[in-house]
């Protein structure tokens, strides 16, 4: 027999971010769009980008968490979410501006720190070249 539910782990780098039992659906955001995964879809992978992810329980209802980017994994019942960052507890519109402001800045604050780390390893290797040329 096929289960009618869901159980949903979210988690981050550091700590288990939510664990929820008798989950009805989930809807996530990839960079194709959103898709819904209900309790008797077949397993599947998919990479995740920064957005809304609902899901729904019969105790809370539906809930709305703001994630950065990550993976998705449904094996049976079981879907793991593995994201670097979540908010929840806000309202909506409030979830999409955090989305915007924090994940996305994020995001221009690596470019950033890559482009610096790029031209420190490009001037070590210069560096390390020439002292061998030296020699």
């Amino acid at each position: 027999m096929r289960s009618a539910f869901m159980n949903l782990k979210i988690l981050l780098p550091y700590k288990v971010f939510a664990y929820k039992n008798e989950v009805l659906r989930i809807v996530a955001m990839t960079s194709e769009g959103s898709f819904g995964l209900l309790p008797n879809r077949l397993d599947c992978v998919a990479s995740l980008c920064a957005g809304i992810l609902l899901f729904e329980t019969e105790a809370e209802g539906e809930i709305y968490l703001a994630v950065d980017e990550g993976v998705l994994v449904k094996t049976g019942s079981e879907v793991l979410i593995s994201v670097r960052n979540a908010i929840g507890g806000l309202r909506l519109e409030h979830l999409r501006r955090a989305v915007e402001q924090e994940f996305l800045a994020i995001d221009e604050q690596e470019q950033k720190i890559r482009s610096v780390l790029a031209k420190i390893e490009s001037g070590l290797i210069r560096s390390l070249v020439e002292f061998h040329h030296e020699r």
